[in-house]
C-alpha cells in the first residue's frame, strides 16, 4: 500500500537524517537539540530556563540536562535574575558567541547533502509538502 510505503520512506530520511546531522555536530563536541538551545540565546541572549522550554518544546528537565552540558562545554553560564532570586536566566559566553558560526556551517552542509540534486520546482513541491504535513501532525 502506498502509504505504508511512504511512511516507511519517512522513516528512513528521518533514520539516516538524524546520523548524519548527529555525526556532524559531534565534530563541533554537540549533541543534536544543543545547537537550537544556543540558537535562541543568539536571538535573545538572557532568557529563563522556562523561556527555553518552551520555545524548544521541549520538558524543563530535558533542558536543564541541555544546559548542565552546554555550562560544561564553557558556552553557557547561568546567572539568578537580579530581581526574582527564583529564576535562572542563561547566558552565552564568549565561546558560546564563536561557535554559531560553525554550527550555521554544519546547517547549511547537511542542508545541502540533503537536498543535493533536486531541482528549484522539486524544492517547492517540496516545501509545501512537508509544510501540509507539519499541519495535519500539529
Amino acid at each position: 500500500m502506498i502509504k505504508d510505503e511512504i511512511r516507511e520512506v519517512l522513516n528512513d530520511i528521518s533514520t539516516k537524517n538524524r546520523r548524519s546531522y548527529s555525526e556532524m555536530l559531534r565534530q563541533l563536541g554537540l549533541h543534536i537539540g544543543q545547537d537550537q538551545l544556543l540558537c535562541q540565546l543568539w536571538k535573545e541572549d538572557g532568557v529563563t530556563q522556562n523561556q527555553l522550554s518552551e520555545r524548544l518544546h521541549c520538558e524543563p528537565p530535558t533542558v536543564a540536562n541541555m544546559l548542565k552540558a552546554l555550562e560544561n562545554y564553557g558556552l553557557i553560564y547561568r546567572q539568578r535574575d537580579p530581581s526574582d532570586a527564583r529564576v535562572n536566566r542563561v547566558y552565552l559566553t564568549p565561546k558560546g558567541r564563536e561557535i554559531k558560526e560553525p554550527i550555521e556551517e554544519v546547517w547549511a552542509k547537511h542542508q545541502k547533502q540533503l537536498l543535493d540534486g533536486l531541482s528549484s520546482d522539486e524544492l517547492l513541491l517540496l516545501k509545501g509538502i512537508l509544510r501540509k504535513m507539519a499541519k495535519n501532525l500539529s
